[in-house]
């Protein structure tokens, strides 16, 4: 399958009073037609300079961004208008049009394709049902939650019929219980119209929630990039460990000696490995730790434990585990 989004040793450098800083550093990676990809990092990771290099919002200082087979550098300005045409996006502070209803903002990118205003409005209704909000078409976005409006927002988006949906930290602003619905949308959009959606992020839980691929962003840099359940089981670099650990607020508190993070799914998670392994060798383990996430749809576990002092036993619990098919690392001192 050809990837509808494919990046090429991408580079964006901008001057600053220090000199010059590479806010995209060589960067190649590509996206499957269909998918829902998650590009993750934290502050500075370089991630909206990204997303904004993917339609050429900030023009890259090097490289190729492929939206399908044109490069986009390489387009003229008219080539370039209508190959955006098909790149919608939406912000963390929803850019609606505040003098007009929800109904009008919806229309509006219909009135700028030239859309007769009947068949607008009939189209943006059907998009507001979609998105759950067919009833508040004559409100103004003033009398909406935040949530309501990142609706209004990905209606507006879906009334412009693209094929790649950009997301820049489209949840930051919102709860957690509104974040869940929302990416609960977006998935319900991605599976309806087949648009290829790309999330940009720094929570991992937004990535674990709805993501099927990631790519981890470090100072630039491409860290690391994979399935989100690579991911999980066992992140390659210091980047992902830190977004995959502080993930969990509980495990920023942890101290000790001989730490260990193991995962586990599927068949493993009914299996009592812990309690096995105590059993086995005769001495306790720690837990510090432990969960359950939903792994785009999928129930995945995690555990901290803190091994017994004596090492033969301890590097015996590990080869036990590992044995038993259980993701395994062995953890720095978190605390």
């Amino acid at each position: 399958m050809e990837p509808i989004i494919k990046v090429e040793h991408l580079k964006k450098t901008f001057q600053t009073g220090a000199g010059e800083v590479a806010a995209v550093d060589d960067i190649s990676f590509s996206i499957d037609k269909g998918d829902i990809y998650g590009i993750i990092g934290l502050s500075g990771a370089g991630k909206s300079t990204l997303v904004r290099c993917l339609n050429l919002l900030e023009r890259p200082t090097s490289g190729k961004v492929f939206i399908g087979k044109k490069n986009l550098p390489d387009l003229s300005e008219g080539e370039l208008r209508k190959t955006r045409q098909k790149i919608g996006m939406i912000f963390q502070h929803f850019n609606l049009l505040m003098q007009r209803t929800v109904l009008d903002n919806v229309c509006f990118p219909m009135e700028i394709a030239g859309v007769k205003k009947k068949e607008a409005r009939k189209k943006a209704l059907e998009y507001l049902k979609t998105v759950g909000l067919e009833e508040k078409a004559k409100s103004y976005p003033a009398q909406l939650s935040g949530g309501q409006k990142q609706r209004v927002a990905i209606a507006r988006v879906l009334a412009a019929n693209p094929e790649i949906l950009l997301c820049d930290e489209a949840t930051s602003a919102l709860d957690p219980q509104t974040t869940k619905s929302i990416l609960s949308l977006l998935k319900e959009i991605n599976q309806k119209y087949g648009i290829t959606i790309v999330v940009i992020t720094h929570e991992m839980s937004v990535v674990q929630e709805i993501c099927s691929h990631v790519a981890v962003l470090d100072h630039g840099k491409l860290a690391e990039s994979g399935t989100v359940e690579e991911l999980f089981h066992s992140p390659k670099t210091e980047a992902a460990r830190k977004l995959i650990l502080n993930a969990g607020s509980q495990i920023k508190q942890m101290h000790g000696k001989r730490l260990i993070r193991i995962t586990f799914s599927g068949q493993s998670s009914f299996e009592p490995v812990i309690g096995n392994v105590v059993l086995l060798y005769k001495t306790p383990l720690n837990i510090l730790y432990a969960d359950t996430k939903n792994l785009n749809g999928k129930a995945e576990g995690e555990m901290i434990l803190q091994l017994p002092e004596d090492t033969k036993t301890a590097d015996k619990m590990i080869e036990y585990f590992r044995q038993e098919k259980l993701g395994l690392e062995e953890l720095e001192d978190v605390g």
